[in-house]
């Protein structure tokens, strides 16, 4: 993607910059200018979401641009990352949302047929094929969490080569067509099996357990999907992108999925307190451990100089780079969490606790 930008005066620290002003053209629809002397472009939008409008990989160019600002707050304390769960309303097409659904239909019905049914599918040979290594429900539980975790991690550090070779969309494909029936039988198993193991406490009767389980579940969906804020690129209508989020809960912590993945382990097996459930538990905490530093890797990688200013503000431990200083929450860092992905987690979270006994029964029928 070429870009051009064309300083009035060198950007020198020993010469004065009364009025610099900064053009940057094919980032945006149209080109814009910047002035030093309120940090602000001549748009009406802040200065701060213009530059979160420039993609992660032109890093050099956001530190140029905010280079014009006269103090050290204003030439730091800006967003190398993209700000995540942002949602233009006016930019949506609805061709693409027919795309979506017309995609998401077609996904539907080859995995029933491909996977789920049992007259047509691979899905009960493979939970058939795992369950003869053992009687034992606890270690087919860990199996099924290990193929998924191979086949996830190493499809995801294959994606730099795989997208060179047959590009985006295609991987993309490649990459949901083989995780998702994994996923898919890895869960029907836990559901099925759930009560299967030895029983090594009974704490459902405790007071207030319910709700505590409860609330971290609910919780823990809010970091377990950053990363799908654009549901065109998850189902390749837009060509997908290896994101550098920076806003809302990447605030907290840099991996958000595996922060998630821990709270929802914790409640489930403090909830059903025998021997599968932490097997479970075991088996996809070690997966997205790994995932943290593959995926520090992979973004290193692909984004660079501009993962590293990310990285050097975040933290994998949820809340740590804020009490040390690192991170400076905005004065209106709520406002980051009032857009409409997060809204519709919140509702898709609700209906899947309230869906639990269809989820169950739909489990059932299978016989996996």
């Amino acid at each position: 993607m070429p870009i051009s930008f064309l300083p009035s005066y060198p950007l020198s620290p020993q010469l004065p910059l009364p009025k610099p002003r900064i053009l940057y053209s094919k980032l945006t629809s149209k080109p814009i200018c910047f002035s030093s002397s309120y940090l602000k472009p001549i748009e009406s939008r802040p200065f701060r979401t213009q530059l979160a409008k420039i993609p992660a990989q032109f890093y050099p160019l956001k530190k140029v641009l905010v280079q014009v600002g006269r103090t050290e707050s204003e030439r730091t304390d800006f967003l190398v990352g993209e700000d995540s769960a942002e949602f233009d309303l006016s930019k949506q097409k609805i061709l693409s949302w027919v795309y979506f659904i017309g995609v998401a239909g077609v996904v539907a019905y080859v995995l029933n047929v491909a996977w789920i049914d049992s007259s047509t599918g691979f899905g009960k040979p493979f939970i058939d094929a795992v369950s003869s290594i053992s009687e034992s429900p606890e270690v087919v539980m860990l199996i099924l969490t290990i193929i998924f975790a191979i086949a996830h991690s190493g499809l995801a550090s294959l994606r730099d080569i795989g997208e060179k070779l047959i590009g985006e969309r295609a991987f993309r494909v490649l990459f949901a067509g083989t995780a998702v029936p994994l996923a898919l039988s890895t869960v029907v198993y836990f559901i099925n099996h759930r009560y299967d193991g030895v029983q090594l406490w009974q704490l459902q009767g405790v007071p207030a357990i319910h709700e505590l389980v409860w609330f971290s579940n609910f919780i823990s969906f809010f970091f377990l999907y950053p990363s799908t804020f654009n549901l065109l690129e998850v189902a390749a209508v837009d060509k997908p992108k290896m994101h550098l989020w920076e806003t809302g809960i990447m605030r907290i912590t840099r991996h958000p999925q595996m922060v998630g993945q821990v709270i929802w382990c914790v409640a489930h097996t403090v909830w059903i307190g025998n021997s599968v459930a932490v097997a479970a538990s075991v088996g996809l905490i070690a997966h997205h451990l790994f995932g943290v530093w593959n995926g520090d890797r992979r973004l290193a990688i692909r984004h660079g100089e501009a993962f590293e200013v990310v990285k050097a503000r975040t933290s994998v431990i949820p809340f740590a780079a804020i009490l040390d200083g690192r991170q400076k929450l905005p004065k209106d860092y709520y406002k980051e969490f009032l857009r409409l992905p997060y809204l519709t987690i919140t509702a898709l979270t609700l209906g899947a606790y309230f869906a639990h006994p269809l989820m169950q029964a739909a489990s059932f029928r299978l016989h996996w």
